[in-house]
């Protein structure tokens, strides 16, 4: 009873932001897409011209809500303190081996709970992938591993990334011409821009005041057994589940809004926006294993970061200047992903990325080399 009455906000927060993802889909966005940091910043880095992949190009709100949410959030309760300085380039570098790893996998961690909490069993390979990833970190961390200390900034550097979304949202909003937007493909599908704008302000307030973080959760229960970031995340799941069901989004005949009839079902194949692990020929176990380790990946550059892309994105707004490197990072790994043939593509068709497998290898050689090298004297 103790450990609920200390994790009650969390919970609530994380079951909240569960079903705000779930019928975000039911509002237009992508199916069991709801809301995912690690597309949603490739899509913009594609709106940028960053990348010529036309099908997924759009500048989504939900992203400049969550930095803006988290903003006046911090603000409000006098949590924004501007501060920077600690190996912002291997910050950067991190941030794209993010989001290498989650352009193999097809998804960001909250997109991983996403996909689980809308019947894709698959996503359990990227749990599986995360989990081993974050374990490796742990080793890291407690040999020492540091990017070392942030120092005290200015307050005027701590408002550089929330009037950089504040610009894009303007962009946004005059339809700019200098930007790309898909006509078909995930990135043409979308809520409502004041709808995302909303949306990313909610989730970017929720996951400010409880320090949501999928990675962390993980982290935590490895490092100090402390559970209370895990029951956020247990949270979010259910609330997804929950949200699923009472719309009726598995099988057919579900709530249908702006024209969006979801229909999930259950298991491991035939997931919508998800790798095919299986054809003609069975299984496909080659892209079963560059998924996972997309997501070692994932979970160990992350926790070298300190956050899932989510809580690095709502640290950016609290004034963080390396989260904000690491949200720089994302943007130019969703760039690199896609210009050079390294995210994976979905469907029946769907596979791996061509150079997938050099990528995520040398991101994991890089990872493994700065949890030797950067450390702290712990004597």
């Amino acid at each position: 009873m103790k450990f609920f009455l200390k994790s009650k906000w969390i919970i609530l927060g994380g079951f909240i932001f569960g079903v705000l993802g779930a019928l975000a889909v039911n509002c237009g966005n992508p199916l069991n897409m709801g809301i995912c940091v690690a597309c949603f910043l490739r899509d913009i880095a594609g709106a940028l011209k960053y990348h010529s992949a036309a099908a997924v190009q759009y500048l989504r709100p939900e992203i400049m809500g969550i930095v803006l949410g988290a903003l006046g959030s911090s603000m409000i309760f006098k949590e924004f303190r501007p501060r920077g300085g600690s190996s912002p380039i291997v910050r950067f570098i991190l941030g794209m081996c993010v989001i290498v790893g989650t352009m193999v996998f097809l998804g960001c961690p909250t997109r991983m709970t996403l996909r689980l909490g809308g019947g894709d069993m698959s996503a359990l390979i990227g749990v599986a992938g995360l989990v081993v990833g974050v374990l490796i970190g742990v080793f890291f961390l407690r040999q020492g591993f540091s990017l070392g200390r942030a120092k005290k900034m200015p307050k005027a550097v701590g408002y550089i990334m929330p009037l950089l979304m504040m610009a894009l949202l303007v962009l946004l909003f005059i339809k700019s011409g200098a930007l790309s937007f898909s006509e078909t493909g995930p990135g043409s599908q979308h809520v409502n821009p004041w709808l995302g704008l909303g949306l990313g302000l909610v989730v970017g307030c929720i996951v400010q005041r409880t320090r949501f973080c999928s990675i962390g959760g993980f982290r935590d229960i490895f490092l100090t057994r402390d559970f209370y970031l895990f029951a956020g995340f247990v949270a979010f799941l259910a609330g997804v589940v929950v949200a699923n069901l009472v719309a009726g989004n598995f099988g057919v005949g579900g709530l249908v809004i702006s024209g969006i009839d979801v229909n999930y079902n259950v298991g491991f194949f035939n997931q919508p926006i998800a790798l095919p692990y299986e054809n003609t020929d069975g299984i496909i176990w080659s892209q079963i294993v560059w998924s996972f380790l997309g997501f070692v990946l994932v979970g160990l550059a992350a926790s070298q970061m300190g956050g899932c892309p989510l809580r690095t994105t709502v640290l950016a707004g609290e004034g963080d200047t390396d989260a904000g490197i690491g949200v720089l990072g994302y943007i130019a790994g969703g760039a690199l992903a896609m210009n050079f043939a390294i995210a994976s593509s979905a469907g029946a068709a769907g596979a791996i990325g061509q150079n997938a497998p050099i990528a995520v290898i040398i991101g994991l050689v890089f990872c493994i080399g700065i949890g030797f090298t950067m450390r702290e004297d712990t004597a």
